[in-house]
């Protein structure tokens, strides 16, 4: 299990890493928020079967995370799903199951918990950011807790959907990326992580 302070650190991954798994230039698209869509539990169900489907007894734990997972929420329409496996830097143990399920690598962050990010890509597949992690990993737990806080928090989840409206249209209107959008509300995001963490006896 890790540590309180484990779990409490905002940690990064390293800022010179080339994390993209497709070569190139980015081009910016549009960062759309939309209302919160009922749904969104049902596209996730979809998603983490076939998931399951693909990859067994591998599938350790799944979660759906993100704002997509928080009734009321508004959010990006793409699902964020929470993928542990025994080891997440060992990619030939599911790459290949979860590709042959429509799925395809676009992130590879060794030194952020060996994170690696994956999109579904077989029509008409609901859009979906699948994260995978190695057991007890601290971002995962950070990504439970957030969401838990917020579907039991009115006010806390409207804050946040204030500061997520509000990193969208700056983002849009500099021609950003979803990089330059998560900075964008990164020190609402923080406030709200510290009232949870100081709640949960953890700072």
């Amino acid at each position: 299990m890790p540590t309180f302070e484990e779990i409490t650190r905002h940690d990064d991954a390293d800022p010179d890493e080339d994390v993209w798994v497709a070569k190139g230039p980015r081009v910016a698209r549009p960062i759309e928020v939309v209302d919160p869509d009922p749904s969104w539990p049902a596209h996730y169900d979809e998603l983490a079967a076939r998931i399951r489907a693909a990859l067994g007894p591998k599938v350790l734990a799944i979660d759906h995370v993100g704002s997509t997972s928080v009734a009321g929420l508004a959010a990006k329409p793409i699902i964020d799903i929470d993928l542990t496996v025994a080891d997440a830097a060992d990619e030939p143990a599911y790459l290949p199951g979860l590709e042959a399920a429509g799925f395809e690598l676009t992130i590879r962050e060794p030194s952020w918990h060996q994170h690696r990010c994956l999109s579904a890509v077989a029509p008409p597949s609901p859009r979906c950011n699948l994260h995978v992690w190695s057991p007890e990993c601290p971002e995962a737990i950070r990504h439970r807790m957030f969401r838990d806080w917020l579907r039991d928090r009115p006010d806390e989840r409207d804050r946040y959907a204030s500061a997520k409206r509000a990193a969208a249209a700056i983002t849009n209107a500099e021609g950003g990326h979803g990089m330059d959008y998560n900075a964008h509300k990164q020190a609402v995001v923080y406030e709200i992580y510290d009232r949870m963490f100081r709640a949960h006896g953890l700072l």
